[in-house]
């Protein structure tokens, strides 16, 4: 146990070692190994370059540009950057595009809608349109502001929406009509062009999520990938967001959220004067903010430049060509979806490999996958966000995967005791008790007051989660996530 706030100071040396020490049970995040959550681009000296200027706007705050005209200039500069990659700009048909910089790809989105909900006050009951493959950040949104979710599903085959569906799914209090490129989960583009002109005709918002691909999708198809477009060149389209700390490779936390004109952004800013103190006016959602993100998402551009980002593109789409091939070569295995862009996304077509089992095989041969659940026809599959940090050790990929297949094939599928079965198929998410969920966990064998969950054998809860009916994994999950954010006292 570490104690934030001891009797008296610790010399700033030992403070250092213990941070080091505690990030010793953390997933590693260089060596191109870890599919999720990180995006490494394996250029060296550009982690040092973006920590020095992060710490020089550290303590710089947001909250009032006119106090600190360098952050002002920064995030124009950044949002002008986004703009030009994103088809808009001075000489293209979005010429007026406006933006904000925010925390991630979350404050982004949860924005956009915020933008398009007060935009009609009108309408006292706003609805949202999305795919089902649409990051789940659109439903907190809704959740957070009061919208209803209309979700659309998305064909088992292609994985995408029929536009058509989009547009029938369109109501009178339809205030944002959203699409992704690409959805997160599969990676695949959806038919922007068809969803942004059905919104349009409907005069109603499209929102393109580009968080994950804004910033790869450009520099792939000038290498010759067929990428459809997706951006302001589309009509109809009037926002975009994107995440400079995905595939820009700039530290956590900073998007950017676009949008065609200044009089469509309007709604995203929130003032207020009527208090004692002093007025207040916010583009995004906090008040306070760190000028040391903006600081190193800009350092970090500048230095890559466009022939850089050109460069990490090839990188990429050579690992993710060599991790395709590794994948094809295995017999029971299937890629769910041609890489449209950085992901690549396979399942299992033989019923005695388990994805969950080979998860857990690869982590424990050092290579770090991300687990996801069936969805209606869509089977469990394993995601791997491919960067430029795995193109060195791409190949090494095919080897470790072959011998993790036997490992599964030889442990066979998780079979769930009788008990947990029932209990997945009985249990109703309002009698999820934090005793009944602490008894829950001991009997997985995982230990919330330990040094961490061992992320190697997780196979047992991916399968318990994947019995169970979406509103219990949310509260299972919930709770557990309850249980592990509990001080030691």
């Amino acid at each position: 146990m570490i104690e934030a706030l001891p009797s008296r100071g610790v010399p700033a040396e030992r403070v250092l070692a213990e941070l080091d020490e505690l990030r010793g049970a953390d997933l590693p995040t260089t060596g191109g190994r870890l599919f999720a959550y990180v995006f490494e681009s394996a250029v060296p000296g550009l982690d040092e370059l973006a920590a020095a200027a992060y710490a020089r706007s550290a303590h710089v705050n947001g909250l009032d540009p006119t106090a600190f005209p360098s952050l002002l200039a920064m995030e124009n500069a950044l949002v002008a950057a986004a703009a030009r990659v994103l088809g808009a700009g001075p000489g293209t048909a979005a010429p007026d595009v406006v933006g904000s910089v925010t925390s991630g790809g979350t404050e982004s989105i949860i924005l956009a809608v915020k933008a398009a909900r007060d935009a009609r006050p009108d309408i006292t009951a706003p609805r949202l349109v999305a795919p089902a493959s649409a990051h789940a950040a659109f439903a907190k949104a809704a959740h957070y502001l009061g919208l209803t979710l209309d979700t659309v599903p998305i064909s088992p085959r292609t994985l995408v929406p029929a536009p058509e569906d989009i547009a029938r799914a369109i109501r009178p209090e339809t205030v944002l009509v959203v699409c992704s490129a690409p959805a997160y989960a599969h990676g695949v583009v959806d038919p922007v062009a068809p969803i942004a002109a059905a919104a349009a005709e409907a005069g109603v918002r499209c929102h393109v999520d580009a968080c994950f691909g804004g910033w790869s999708l450009p520099w792939l198809r000038r290498l010759g990938v067929p990428v459809p477009e997706f951006d302001f060149a589309v009509p109809g389209v009037t926002s975009v967001s994107v995440d400079l700390h995905k595939y820009a490779y700039c530290p956590k936390g900073v998007s950017v959220l676009l949008h065609r004109d200044a009089q469509l952004r309007r709604p995203q800013y929130f003032g207020y004067a009527d208090w004692p103190g002093y007025p207040l006016v916010n583009p995004v959602i906090s008040s306070t903010r760190s000028g040391g993100p903006i600081a190193a998402a800009l350092a970090t551009l500048r230095h890559l430049g466009d022939a850089g980002y050109l460069a990490l593109a090839e990188r990429t789409r050579s690992a993710v060509r060599d991790i395709c091939a590794a994948v094809r070569d295995v017999p029971g295995l299937r890629l769910l979806a041609d890489p449209a862009a950085t992901v690549v996304c396979f399942v299992a077509d033989d019923p005695e490999l388990d994805v969950f089992v080979l998860a857990d095989e690869l982590a424990g041969r050092g290579w770090h996958v991300q687990p996801q659940h069936r969805y209606g026809e869509i089977p469990p599959s394993l995601h791997l966000s491919v960067t430029a940090g795995a193109a060195a050790g791409a190949a090494d990929f095919g080897p470790a995967l072959r011998d993790a297949v036997g490992a599964t094939r030889a442990a066979g599928p998780v079979r769930l005791p009788a008990e947990l079965l029932a209990l997945a198929g009985s249990l109703r998410p309002e009698d999820l008790t934090p005793q009944l969920m602490a008894g829950l966990v001991a009997g997985l064998g995982l230990d919330p007051a330990g040094p961490g969950i061992d992320t190697n054998r997780m196979a047992l809860v991916n399968t318990l989660l994947g019995a169970a009916p979406a509103a219990l994994r949310e509260r299972l999950l919930v709770e557990f996530l309850s249980l592990l954010q509990t001080p030691s006292w």
